[in-house]
């Protein structure tokens, strides 16, 4: 089988602040390597059909002012579609506002089931009353680590009137404490005129209870092993401005937390994590609740065979 062209720029596929994480934890060399090798600027024919198969998209884009948003699209399976290789188009209505013609976005596609993902990152390149399309600008695959086994089922949209508050209110603290899956997305804060830059994407996934919820302004994380890319903490690294995703996976619900992050790379607080290598402190600026949103509902099969080496959590716990 031909070898698939990897990064065909000359510049880096890694922007500023992917480098410097790179670079503290001494892999900055090894890192441009691998990412000439893997980085695309368009979809491979293994993610077109992977992305043609799923029955949700995980988007990120930015606010009018310049906050990181997160949301999900959702539709029977082949409502994403690839008309060539760097044309990502969605059979379903924009999730939002901040989905502008031109915008930067990213986007995560995940399938619980078989605990595979692909990411892209591009621009908004047309938005319609009930589709839009992504020109792709940056495209790869992740690991399975950290995903939980889960298998979806599509149900009615029946969904109740948003709840939108500055803090974590009951419902989602407890929503928050017993996660054992979220998303985020972060960005570049100033101008982005290369294809390493724009908005990401990602999953974080760990043992029921890793997201601590600290009083109803702060959570903490842990942050594990992965495929040392460093898209999110690079991003973090020059603007701690990001958006948090939580699924209530049996009842179709969604949070959306509005924050900013600020990364803890070592001492005490780490220490109390098991197999964590730094821990991430988001300070909540506004939630948005929108429950029974999704028509879909996953039922749980397993975790994730990477969490057994993780250890005891008890020493985290306050």
């Amino acid at each position: 089988m031909a070898q698939l062209p990897g990064w065909s720029f000359a510049d880096s596929p890694f922007h500023a602040g992917e480098q410097q994480v790179q670079q503290r934890l001494g892999i900055r060399e090894q890192m441009e390597t691998a990412g000439r090798r893997v980085l695309r600027n368009f979809m491979p024919d293994q993610h077109r059909d992977f992305f043609a198969g799923l029955p949700f998209l995980v988007i990120g884009t930015v606010d009018a002012a310049g906050q990181p948003t997160l949301s999900v699209v959702a539709g029977a399976p082949g409502f994403l579609s690839t008309p060539d290789a760097a044309t990502l188009h969605v059979a379903a209505p924009p999730p939002g506002a901040d989905l502008r013609e031109g915008g930067d976005i990213g986007i995560l596609g995940i399938d619980f089931a078989t605990r595979r993902r692909n990411r892209a990152n591009g621009l908004v390149a047309r938005v319609g009353a009930e589709s839009f399309d992504i020109a792709v600008k940056q495209s790869f695959g992740n690991c399975p680590r950290y995903i939980q086994a889960r298998e979806w089922l599509a149900v009615p949209a029946a969904p109740d009137p948003l709840r939108r508050a500055a803090t974590l209110g009951p419902f989602e603290q407890a929503l928050v404490a017993g996660a054992d899956t979220f998303f985020i997305a972060s960005a570049l804060g100033s101008v982005r005129d290369k294809p390493s830059q724009g908005v990401d994407a990602s999953h974080r996934g760990g043992p029921p209870g890793f997201v601590r919820v600290d009083d109803e302004r702060t959570l903490t994380v842990p942050d594990f092993n992965g495929n040392s890319y460093y898209n999110t903490l690079g991003n973090l690294a020059l603007n701690p401005r990001c958006a948090l995703l939580f699924l209530d996976f049996a009842e179709g619900t969604t949070l959306q937390v509005a924050a900013a992050a600020e990364t803890v790379w070592e001492g005490p607080e780490v220490q109390r994590f098991a197999g964590a290598e730094r821990v991430l402190r988001f300070h909540v600026r506004e939630c948005v609740t929108l429950p029974h949103a999704l028509p879909l509902r996953w039922r749980f099969r397993e975790y994730s065979p990477f969490l057994g080496a993780l250890g005891s959590w008890d020493a985290a716990k306050k």
